[in-house]
């Protein structure tokens, strides 16, 4: 409150710096990365017994359940 007072609309501007702060720090620490990402993972997939299409879904269903747990907790 004392950084944006107790007008309407101040707890929002709170929470939204706040998320965008989270963010940023979010991005520097797990993005950050060196040298070319396809030569990184070539050849990591080679081995895999299910085809790309039912990979790509599987991933999405693994990303949503960690989505939702984030969010919930």
């Amino acid at each position: 409150m004392k950084k944006f007072g107790f007008m309407k609309g101040s707890l929002s501007r709170a929470a939204e710096e706040a998320i965008l702060n989270w963010i940023a720090n979010v991005e520097k620490e797990h993005f950050a990365f060196e040298g070319d990402p396809v030569e990184a993972i070539d050849g990591l997939l080679a081995g895999a017994a299910e085809d790309s299409v039912r990979l790509q879904h599987k991933g999405k269903k693994i990303w949503a359940e960690k989505v939702l747990k984030d969010a919930s907790g």
